[in-house]
C-alpha cells in the first residue's frame, strides 16, 4: 500500500479516470449498439488511465 497518497490513503486519479471513462464508455456503447459493453470499455480505459497518472505523480 506503499503506492498511496499521504492525505488520505486513497487514489484520487483512479476516481478521475474511472468518471471520464464511463462518459466516453457511454458514447461508445451508442455507436457500439451495446451500453454495457461500452461503458466496460470505458472503465478499463479510465482506470488505466489514473493509474498511470497516480503512477506517474508518486515518482
Amino acid at each position: 500500500m506503499a503506492d498511496r497518497n499521504d492525505k488520505e490513503g486513497k487514489k484520487p486519479f483512479i476516481g478521475v479516470g474511472i468518471a471520464i471513462g464511463v462518459a466516453i464508455g457511454a458514447a461508445l456503447g451508442q455507436l457500439f449498439g451495446n451500453l454495457a459493453v461500452g461503458i466496460g470499455m470505458g472503465i478499463a480505459i479510465g482506470v488505466a488511465i489514473g493509474a498511470a497518472v497516480e503512477q506517474k505523480r508518486i515518482q
